[in-house]
């Protein structure tokens, strides 16, 4: 008898395992499919009605794996900052300390939102629709914004240790003005349609990395050519 229940276990466990795998890989592909509705839409054009009829499910089946439509909100902010991680921050852990990976940070990021100018950037629209709503979902998206902050300030405090950028350079405030070119990147690039803003970008930055550099301690800037240019108007 006893052997007989040992026996089942097993493919008991076996079944129970496919059925939590297949409950993570629906949610994944909900969650999926909701990022790319939110990144033409909005946070908040996000529905479970809308994501079930995308999804080919019933409404019911939608909410069982999130709860709330918040918590969708919630999921698809964090999906989007943990790609934002892969194209963006992770690459640039392999390059040099110091100026070469801010450059490395700041490149990544670029290629990024050349291809955001079209699909549109979570982080902006986000801001726009929750910068005056407190809740969980705005905390999700500021801590997100945030993180990501931190990251690009502590790869310009060590630009200083290395001797790369000048000791009494404000990390701060070189945050700040690089943080701004993306801003003024989106802005011109998607809603002026200007065809030049990514070029004018780069051509900032480099003004910027001139203007805190330690002089000889800093690599020459290198020729880019960006991905791609938005469409003209």
């Amino acid at each position: 008898m006893s052997a007989t229940t040992s026996s089942k276990r097993p493919r008991s466990d076996t079944a129970l395992t496919r059925s939590l795998q297949k409950g993570q890989q629906t949610k994944a592909a909900i969650v999926d499919a909701a990022l790319g509705l939110a990144t033409q839409i909005g946070l908040e054009g996000l529905s479970i009605g809308a994501l079930a009829e995308v999804m080919q499910m019933s409404k019911s089946g939608v909410f069982a794996h999130f709860g709330s439509r918040e918590e969708l909100q919630i999921s698809v902010v964090r999906e989007y900052h943990h790609r934002f991680e892969e194209e963006v921050f992770y690459p640039a852990m392999s390059v040099p300390r110091g100026l070469p990976r801010l450059r490395a940070l700041f490149d990544n990021w670029m290629k990024r939102t050349s291809v955001e100018i079209d699909s549109g950037c979570l982080y902006i629209s986000g801001a726009v629709e929750f910068d005056d709503r407190p809740g969980p979902v705005r905390d999700a998206l500021a801590s997100s914004v945030s993180t990501w902050l931190a990251a690009m300030k502590r790869a310009i405090e060590i630009g200083i240790e290395e001797g790369h950028l000048r000791a009494d350079t404000d990390a701060d405030q070189m945050r700040f003005e690089i943080h701004s070119l993306i801003l003024a990147l989106h802005y011109e690039a998607r809603f002026l349609r200007a065809p030049d803003s990514l070029q004018r970008a780069v051509t900032a930055f480099e003004g910027i990395v001139l203007r805190y550099s330690a002089g000889d301690a800093t690599d020459p800037a290198p020729a880019r050519k960006t991905a791609r240019k938005p469409r003209a108007a």
